[in-house]
């Protein structure tokens, strides 16, 4: 018998050792690649950049993380993170009524058509969609085309004239931002949630009714604690991908910038690695506290 005919006979008969065998490359790969590179990331966020000749320094010491709690940058991360939860919890309001009607009506054909429109976005370059937002959402758009033609030029004025979430147009403010935001993020809710609403049996908001409930009593003590995990499970997504992102804010929103752009930044323009490094531990951090709680929640059942 060759050696490697004794081999695989070896292998087949120590199940234990093909399995292992398999997932030692990606095991590698996490361990070495992914885990290597964040162990990097936040060794790099305890030097420092020295102010006269903007070398680094290759010394431990806080100072970045003091220069991370500037008001300055404070104003950025806040910023960042108030923007994913809003988007959060915009995209779970919209999310819930289409995922609803996928999940207790859609059968057959109406549910291929379901599944078709909400990953056929998703087949296309984010960059396209998110270039074809800021021609919608320009001054001299459809979207203020159609408004127009509406006579509701009133609310986008309205709109546009809010302090600091205002602008010239909708593709330079936070509103606008906003939009994009939870256009493209909304699929990875709908998902989860369409997931979690299948599994609460229809004789439970039957009994629920017969007992005399209202809809919306149903809803808020029947349905959406069953339903709380999918919820979760779609905003850690949302949240997560909003609180990274660089590339909406930097092609439609204001100059106020977020925690990706000041890593872009940081990174590639002013070469300051250690500021770079801080600011991406932040989102490091909370994703982390959120994850946790997430799974105490049991939205990892609704992944």
């Amino acid at each position: 018998m060759r050696p490697a005919e004794r081999f695989a006979a070896w292998l087949f008969r120590n199940p234990r050792w093909l399995l292992a065998l398999f997932l030692l490359p990606p095991l590698l790969w996490l361990g070495v690649v992914y885990l290597g590179a964040l162990f990097a990331l936040l060794a790099q966020s305890f030097f420092s950049v020295d102010e006269f000749s903007g070398a680094v320094v290759y010394t431990l010491t806080l100072k970045t993380y003091r220069e991370l709690l500037s008001a300055a940058n404070i104003d950025v991360i806040m910023r960042t993170v108030l923007m994913a939860v809003a988007v959060t919890v915009a995209a779970a309001i919209i999310a819930f009524p289409i995922a609803y009607f996928a999940a207790r009506y859609a059968r057959g054909y109406l549910r291929a058509v379901f599944y078709i429109g909400i990953m056929l976005p998703l087949w296309s370059s984010y960059l396209v969609r998110v270039y074809a937002w800021k021609l919608i959402l320009a001054k001299e758009g459809i979207l203020n085309w159609v408004l127009t033609k509406l006579h509701l030029t009133w609310l986008l004025e309205t709109l546009l004239s809010t302090p600091v979430l205002g602008g010239a147009s909708l593709s330079v403010s936070y509103f606008g931002t906003f939009i994009v935001f939870v256009y493209i993020w909304l699929p990875f809710m709908i998902l989860p949630l369409q997931s979690a609403l299948e599994r609460v049996p229809r004789s439970v908001t039957e009994v629920s009714s017969d007992l005399g409930a209202k809809p919306m009593a149903t809803f808020r003590y029947v349905i959406l604690p069953l339903i709380l995990p999918g919820v979760i499970a779609g905003s850690i997504f949302t949240f997560s991908l909003t609180l990274g992102d660089y590339i909406i804010p930097g092609i439609i929103g204001s100059s106020r910038p977020f925690i990706g752009q000041v890593v872009f930044l940081h990174q590639g323009i002013a070469g300051n690695i250690p500021m770079a490094a801080a600011f991406s531990v932040v989102p490091v951090v909370v994703m982390f506290i959120y994850l946790t709680l997430a799974r105490r929640a049991g939205a990892f059942n609704a992944l």
